[in-house]
This record gives structure tokens, C-alpha cells and sequence, in this order.
């Protein structure tokens, strides 16, 4: 258990409330505080509680379960999420049942997404466990019933107990620079992958989308503070970098500078056998780009791999959805890094019966998927999200929706864009374990999943292996036998639940002693120091109901 302070506090109201009680509100109700202690009939001292009781305020003591829904990008949050609180010394589980506490992380993308987050509110409230939520959902639609009286953490202030101003955004004259610091602490869900966003926010408007409503406009954070957090994964044993964002290819444009500019100053820091995975970009921002996203794509140490949103293969919806491009541009796109990158992976989204489209629309995306054959395909049946312009056009009958969405499957699921990889020898990169625990799961160069081996010396490295088999979804390869494993980490891993970006903490026990008319007690109470800097923060917590906040600052 640790404690950690990242800046220092300017003023100590900062902090605290103004509803908190005042140091003379305690004096005055020092007589009505009566300790509750634990008697034995063979002894007739007071015996002291080895354990706080489960409704302790002191940290450590709560378990909390955090569930995330949605995007790369909300991951990330909730990997920063679990590191601030348990740099704040309250305990991360995995077991739901067991938690004190849960936050849930939201998405506000597709309807089933947050009909997953309100369920989760009501079995949470079933089970009497504190709820707090995060996310788009919240952050977009406050004034939802059933958010009301439910403790909210917004997505462009990552923060806990109210330090917005310690722990929340940067702003430069009033302009908002990207969201929280990405120096805060945090638990990677797997202690190989990095995930970093590199902006929050878009500068679309589509007429389908809530996430911009929670997101807001583009704000970029700077390629030093990128840089930084880069080379910080990698001294933390990561071996893979994901870069994420509602769309990477705007990225820069709101601080003057760009995308491919952001990529060779990381490329420079990569170390060799370790890789970085690009984010999601529309394309309107990647068009002036192209030449210098083929170079970067090309990179030994960058997946040829991009994901470029479609939507519609039908130019009169995309002017409906305000996508700001035609298909020939997805197509000038597709086709250019197709011929610079040989064996680039192209991943792509459709949207399925978007108001206003017509069997001739979704013929036009039929062809395009057949003519493309895109290895990965994200297909989406069409929800009107409230308080979108799309919410109030003329929906189409939910059975068509259906019928479209279930036909383009069949087409997806029509070939294997895997099968002449067969007798291939590739380098692959392994980086997890499969759902179903029976394999380890590596990705190649062109970022396409393949399955190797359970051997606890592959984990975190490259590998050379030959592929035997190819399925819709992956290939699976035997290891070279005389090829040489390599370990592309600079040092060793964190371990799972680990937090990141911990430095200069130390913690200790001791023991307080609190006074009455009556008897004077011995109560083991926890002393947390954190320090960082010239900073100490105390925290020191009474055991039972009523208890004493101290928060102070000095120089050591």
C-alpha cells in the first residue's frame, strides 16, 4: 500500500471543502467522541482491534472493482483511474462480489454499451456496494435519472476526493490542453502494453456521435509530454505501445504541429524488438499525410497496421453522417498505403441502416467490402443515440437494420484473409494469453494475431515461428526450432497490479494516543507519508466511526 503526491498544493483549500468541519467544530465535539472498544473477561485492560472494521475511511482498507467499457482510449482512463487509488492506498480487485466499492467506467457509443453500464448500476445498488461512475456516459447526459445522487468522475478530470486542481487538466490562457496528466499514476491492465492518448476530443461533428459530447473539441498534448510517457513505459518493462484517441490523424492540429512529426520522435525512442501500434484516424486528416504515414508505417519498430473508419460506401449518407470526406478519398487512402506498405492491414467500420439509406446505399458497401476483403471488420447496426442530430431523423424499421447488418456478416464471414500465410516464417511479438487459456496470443508485423505455444519463456518476447494453420481470426505458428528469443523489454515488467509511475514514496505505521476525561487509549492508526519533492502529506484516520483528518504540508 502506498501513497503518492505528483505537484504541489498551492493552498490547502484547494483540498478541502468547505462543508468539511473546522478545527474548532472538533474541539467543541471532542466530548461527544466515545471510544468503542472490545473487552475479554479475562483482562481488564482494552484490548485494540487487530483489523479497521469494513466501513473504515482509513485507505487500504476498501477493495474496489473496476469494470470499463468502450475504446482504447477509455481503458486508458481506467488503467489511471486504478493507479491513482491505489496510490492512494485503496486495494484493486478483481472479484466484484468482494469490493467495497465499484467504478464503473462507461461508454456512450452504442445503446447496448450503456444499457451494460445502467445494469451494472442496479446490481450494484442491489448488492449495497458504493457506486461512483466515469466515462462518456455521465460526462455527456448528467441529468440521466438513473445518474442522479451517484457520485461522478468526469473524462477530462481524471480526478479523486476533489483534486481537480492537483490531479485534472492543463490549461494554457484559458485553452484546454489535452485531458488528464499523463504523468499520474496508473495500472496497466497488462504490464506489457502501454496505452497512450495522445489527444482528447475531435474536430468532427458527426451527426451520429455522443462520444464528441462527453470528448469535446481536440485538444493535443505536447510531443515532449508524449515523448516522456513513452520512454517512461518502456524503463517499466512495456514491450508494445498503443497510441489512441477519437481520432490520432487531427492530432497536433490544435498546438501547430502534426501526426507523422509525433511518430518519428517516438519511433526514436522504441527500442528494437518492442513496437508501436497506431490509433484509429478518419479519413479527412490522414490525406495530406500519406507519403510520410507509408515511410512510418514501414518502420521495422511500427505495425503496418491502420484503422481507417468507412462508415458507408455511399457518398449520400456520409454527407448525412457529416463525415467530411467521399468514398474515393477512403479509397485514394486505402489504395496508397496498400501499394507503399505491401501487406498492410487496413481495419475498417461500417455503420448498418443510418437513416436515410436505401438498398442501393448498402449495395455500394456490399462491393466495397467484397472488392477490399478487409481482414478486420467492426460492423455496427445503426442506434440513435439521444441528443444527436441523427436521433431525429426518419428511422428505418429495426428488422431492416437487422437483415442489413446480418447479410454484411455473412459477406465478412465469406473469406479467410489468413489462409495463404500457411508455411510462412514470421517474427511475432507475444504480448498476452488467449481467452480460452490454451494459448499464448502474439501479433506479426502486419499486427495480425497469432497463437503460439504456452511457454513462460515466450511472454514479452520475439519470437520466430512457422505458420501451420490459419482461422478467420488468426494464424497459429510453431517456434522455430534453432531461433534465438528476444527480449525487446529494457527492463523487467511490472508485475500484474503494479502501479506505474510511483517515485520517492515511502509509508509507515505507528501508534497515536487520543485523550478523554476518562481513560486515555492506545489506537494503532495508519500514518501514511507521501513524499514527493519537498512535500509530506499526512493522513492520520481514527479506527472506529468518528475520526481525525490531518492534511499538512512542510518542507523536509
Amino acid at each position: 500500500m502506498s501513497a503518492v503526491c505528483n505537484s504541489l498544493l498551492e493552498d490547502i483549500e484547494d483540498i478541502v471543502s468547505a462543508h468539511d468541519p473546522k478545527p474548532h467544530d472538533r474541539q467543541f465535539a471532542k466530548q461527544s467522541i466515545v471510544p468503542k472498544v472490545r473487552k475479554r473477561h479475562s483482562q481488564k485492560n482494552v484490548e485494540v482491534d487487530d483489523d479497521p472494521p469494513s466501513d473504515s475511511i482509513i485507505p487500504g482498507v476498501q477493495k474496489i472493482w473496476i469494470r470499463t467499457w468502450g475504446c482504447s482510449h477509455n481503458s486508458s482512463d481506467g488503467e489511471y483511474m486504478a493507479g491513482q487509488l491505489a496510490a492512494y492506498g485503496y486495494r484493486i480487485t478483481d472479484n466484484a462480489s468482494e469490493a467495497d466499492l465499484w467504478l464503473l467506467n462507461s461508454c456512450t457509443v452504442k445503446s447496448p454499451a450503456e444499457d451494460h453500464f445502467r445494469n451494472s448500476i442496479k446490481k450494484a445498488q442491489e448488492g449495497k456496494k458504493k457506486v461512483v461512475l466515469a466515462g462518456c456516459v455521465p460526462q455527456a447526459q448528467p441529468r440521466q435519472d438513473y445518474l442522479q445522487g451517484l457520485s461522478i468522475i468526469g473524462v477530462r478530470k481524471l480526478s479523486f476526493m476533489e483534486l481537480s486542481e492537483l490531479l485534472g487538466q492543463k490549461k494554457d490562457n484559458g485553452k484546454r490542453l489535452g485531458g488528464a496528466r499523463l504523468d499520474l499514476p496508473k495500472i496497466r491492465k497488462n504490464p506489457l502494453i502501454e496505452i497512450i492518448s495522445i489527444n482528447t476530443g475531435c474536430l468532427n461533428a458527426c451527426t451520429y456521435c455522443k462520444t464528441k459530447h462527453a470528448r469535446g473539441e481536440l485538444a493535443s498534448y505536447s510531443i515532449e509530454e508524449l515523448v516522456n510517457r513513452t520512454k517512461q513505459s518502456f524503463q517499466e518493462g512495456v514491450c508494445e505501445i498503443w497510441l489512441t484517441s477519437e481520432d490520432t490523424g487531427a492530432y497536433g492540429r490544435d498546438i501547430g504541429t502534426d501526426l507523422p512529426t509525433l511518430l518519428w520522435k517516438l519511433v526514436d525512442v522504441i527500442p528494437e524488438g518492442a513496437m508501436l501500434r497506431l490509433g484509429m484516424t478518419n479519413p479527412p486528416y490522414i490525406l495530406e499525410h500519406l507519403e510520410e504515414m507509408a515511410k512510418i508505417l514501414n518502420h521495422p519498430r511500427v505495425y503496418a497496421f491502420l484503422h481507417v473508419p468507412v462508415q458507408s460506401a455511399s457518398d449520400s449518407v456520409l454527407m448525412d453522417m457529416k463525415r467530411e470526406y467521399c468514398v474515393s478519398d477512403f479509397r485514394r487512402v486505402v489504395d496508397f498505403l496498400k501499394e507503399k506498405v505491401p501487406g498492410i492491414t487496413i481495419a475498417t467500420d461500417i455503420i448498418c441502416g443510418f437513416p436515410g439509406e436505401t438498398d442501393e446505399d448498402f449495395q455500394e458497401t456490399l462491393k466495397l467490402v467484397e472488392e477490399y476483403k478487409f481482414p478486420s471488420l467492426f460492423i455496427n447496426q445503426f442506434y440513435p443515440r439521444p441528443g444527436t442530430p441523427a436521433a431525429k431523423m426518419n428511422q428505418i424499421p429495426a428488422q431492416i437494420k437487422k437483415q442489413r447488418t446480418k447479410e454484411l456478416s455473412r459477406l465478412f464471414h465469406s473469406y479467410n484473409p489468413y489462409d495463404h500465410k500457411i508455411g510462412e516464417r514470421q517474427k511475432v511479438l507475444v504480448t498476452e494469453e488467449s481467452f480460452d487459456s490454451k494459448f499464448y496470443v502474439a501479433h506479426n508485423r502486419f499486427y495480425e494475431q497469432v497463437l503460439v505455444p504456452k511457454n513462460p519463456e515466450f511472454m514479452g518476447k520475439m519470437v520466430e515461428v512457422d505458420i501451420f494453420e490459419a482461422g478467420k481470426h488468426f494464424m497459429k505458428g510453431h517456434p522455430v526450432s534453432d531461433a534465438k528469443v528476444f527480449t525487446p523489454s529494457i527492463s523487467r515488467p511490472f508485475a500484474k497490479g503494479e502501479v506505474s509511475g510511483l517515485t520517492e514514496v515511502s509509508q509507515s505505521y505507528c501508534y497515536c494516543y487520543f485523550f478523554s476525561q476518562r481513560r486515555t487509549m492506545q489506537v494503532l492508526c495508519l500514518v501514511q507519508f507521501c513524499i514527493h519533492s519537498t512535500e509530506l502529506l499526512i493522513y492520520l484516520l481514527h479506527f472506529h466511526g468518528e475520526f481525525v483528518f490531518f492534511l499538512t504540508r512542510r518542507v523536509i
